[in-house]
């Protein structure tokens, strides 16, 4: 049974349960505390593991000259294996980005220093984002992620910009990729299991409903518009199955 959309698993009595509970509440400890929110930029998340801990991360914060910086990745495979392996991207990645203001660099180096001493059968999809709000541009770099959602006005688009996962092959290089934000836009960041979730029938809650539903949230909170994306995604659910972990990062403008 799988821990759907942030629901606890009840506490285990045997030894190896104890573990798992504890390697859960280090997890949860290495991923934000709250919501980020100033006069220039909302962001929230939410993070719901298929197992007692999963394979997935994401961190945001506010860089020392005040742009905001964010991101959030999958790392291959399931449970405390990929949430360890999660740990180390996410300690390398908090090493590299005190200065991280250039996306594709950040992602280059984290490839470089994952292969210094590789995994067998481990790498991540990862996306580097930092926001200037004082010209209201969104620069990101995309490692394999699943494309983020930009809900402007009345439209919701793909920005569809990737690249090759962390960790996999060396000397991988990415692009950067920048987009100007608008009062009201909001930018959603999802790992896969999102958009791959599965309802009774089989079908994936899939891009376009992910789309209606965002482009629906215009004028609700970063935390709101998350909340009403994972309500539905949950009575989408109901009778189905989640096979991976779920995380979101919702980043929105604030209206003027």
């Amino acid at each position: 049974m799988s821990l759907l959309f942030g629901l606890e698993a009840p506490a285990s009595s045997d030894g190896y349960g104890a573990e798992k509970d504890e390697a859960r509440e280090i997890q949860n400890s290495l991923m934000p505390s709250g919501t980020l929110r100033n006069a220039s930029v909302e962001i929230a998340y939410r993070f719901s593991p298929f197992a007692e801990v999963g394979g997935d991360f994401a961190d945001f914060y506010i860089l020392p000259n005040g742009i905001a910086g964010l991101y959030i990745g999958d790392v291959v495979g399931k449970g405390l294996a990929a949430a360890m392996y999660a740990a180390l991207v996410m300690g390398m990645l908090r090493g590299i980005n005190k200065t991280g203001e250039q996306t594709a660099a950040v992602l280059a180096t984290l490839n470089k220093r994952l292969l210094v001493r590789p995994v067998l059968g481990r790498f991540a999809t990862t996306l580097y984002a930092v926001y200037d709000p004082a010209c209201r541009e969104l620069t990101f770099s995309n490692a394999g992620m699943p494309y983020p959602l930009l809900a402007c006005g009345s439209n919701c688009r793909q920005l569809q910009e990737g690249g090759l996962p962390s960790g996999m092959f060396p000397g991988s290089l990415y692009d950067t990729h920048r987009v100007c934000l608008s009062p009201g836009d909001s930018v959603l960041f999802a790992t896969d299991g999102l958009h791959e979730l599965q309802g009774a029938n089989g079908d994936d809650f899939g891009w376009q409903r992910m789309a209606d539903i965002w482009r629906e949230c215009q004028g609700m909170s970063a935390d709101e518009s998350l909340q009403r994306l994972l309500r539905e995604a949950k009575d989408f659910a109901v009778g189905g199955l989640q096979h991976d972990d779920i995380t979101a990062i919702a980043l929105k403008i604030p209206r003027l």
